[in-house]
């Protein structure tokens, strides 16, 4: 998980781009998830195919601009954050990698606890494992980086049955279990199935922010502008043009295709969705040259260094709205109002990130981890800015 990266120090020069990327992630990831919880008469990508006319709008303007899109942005920011852990390392080799493998476990003990407690499609442990196996990568000269990011990017694409923007499964017992004691029998099963096989797909983004976060890209963008703005310009048009088909087909707007056309179009779908990660992060780290430090920038980069405490209270939210022993709203909601109850969480969560900010708090398990990263007492409190 991308979490504050910064020192207990941080100081007022602190880039505004990346924390701010990192904040609107926190929105994409809401609306991401959140519909996977709602049942129907059938369902296909996660969305139940018998709403209405606006749910229709809204399943397409999710399927093309969120699925899909959110998660490798956060691989882009993860790898951009292991990479200023790094620069700022003066050990060896063999000490960084240490450090990194500590952090790497407590996201995969961390991960165990959310999926078992609250969120069964947990991503803490898949970012534990893809930073365990990751710190080799850290030295890897940058044509290394970018040809692993190709190749794997490319296995991606190749045609196959196990995209989720494709899946016709309804939320199964693991996902809304119907009560406390078989919730943890389910999950233990499918949770190791997501960790192990989750950095597969997180893996292109986690490498190229490895190499834009040795260059600072995101940090400097004035000195990275004509990248930025190519990246910005084709990374978005690639990631909409490749969603149609898929986000059409869950609109309804075009007839479902065969099984063969579904096995072409879902990896099509991912595929264009990671390189869109790469553009969503550029345009925000642009908008953020273009904007002033105001008291709305300043919330919502509060909520960006503040990312794991408030992904995890999403969670919160999505287990007392939706599972079957608590209110159990999975049947009553629909597209449209889960996408409005996402969009609120994540203005709560803004709303709360910025009230610690103002206190001078850090997030809870942004300390957690970073006291268990470097085996040291840190402060919950850093100073407030003048």
């Amino acid at each position: 998980m991308t979490i504050n990266q910064q020192g207990p120090t941080a100081v007022a020069e602190r880039a505004l781009g990346p924390d701010l990327a990192r904040g609107f992630m926190l929105l994409f990831i809401a609306l991401a998830n959140s519909h996977y919880f709602l049942r129907g008469s059938s369902v296909l990508g996660g969305f139940p195919q018998d709403g209405s006319a606006i749910d229709r709008g809204v399943t397409w303007l999710i399927a093309t601009f969120v699925d899909g899109r959110a998660f490798p942005m956060f691989g882009l920011l993860f790898g951009y954050g292991v990479a200023q852990i790094v620069r700022r390392q003066t050990g060896t080799a063999w000490a960084t990698r240490f450090l990194l493998w500590r952090r790497s476990a407590v996201l995969i003990v961390l991960g165990f606890l959310h999926a078992m407690l609250l969120y069964v499609g947990d991503i803490l442990a898949a970012y534990g494992v893809l930073l365990f196996l990751g710190v080799w990568a850290i030295r890897w000269k940058d044509r290394w980086l970018f040809a692993v990011a190709a190749l794997v990017l490319a296995l991606t694409a190749l045609p196959g049955d196990t995209s989720l923007s494709i899946s016709s499964d309804a939320p199964d017992a693991a996902m809304l279990p119907p009560d406390l004691g078989s919730q943890f029998a389910h999950r233990i099963l499918v949770h190791p199935v997501i960790a192990l096989l989750g950095p597969i797909g997180f893996l292109p983004p986690f490498l190229i922010g490895l190499w834009a976060g040795r260059r600072r890209i995101l940090e400097r963008p004035a000195e990275h502008l004509r990248l930025l703005r190519a990246t910005a310009v084709a990374g978005i048009a690639i990631a909409v043009l490749g969603a149609q088909p898929v986000a059409l087909t869950l609109a309804r707007v075009i007839d479902k295709p065969s099984g063969d056309g579904l096995t072409l179009i879902g990896p099509l779908h991912d595929a264009t969705g990671t390189i869109g990660g790469l553009g969503y992060a550029a345009l925000i780290v642009l908008i953020a040259t273009r904007v002033r430090r105001g008291r709305v920038t300043e919330a919502i980069a509060a909520t960006g260094q503040r990312s794991l405490t408030c992904y995890l209270m999403q969670s919160v939210v999505w287990t007392i709205v939706f599972t079957s022993y608590l209110l159990d709203l999975s049947d009553t909601l629909t597209v449209a109002t889960t996408a409005l109850l996402a969009t609120a969480t994540w203005m709560l969560s803004v709303l709360l990130a910025d009230r610690m900010r103002r206190a001078g708090h850090r997030g809870p398990f942004e300390l957690l981890i970073r006291r268990t990263t470097y085996r040291t007492g840190v402060s919950s409190r850093r100073p407030v800015r003048r």
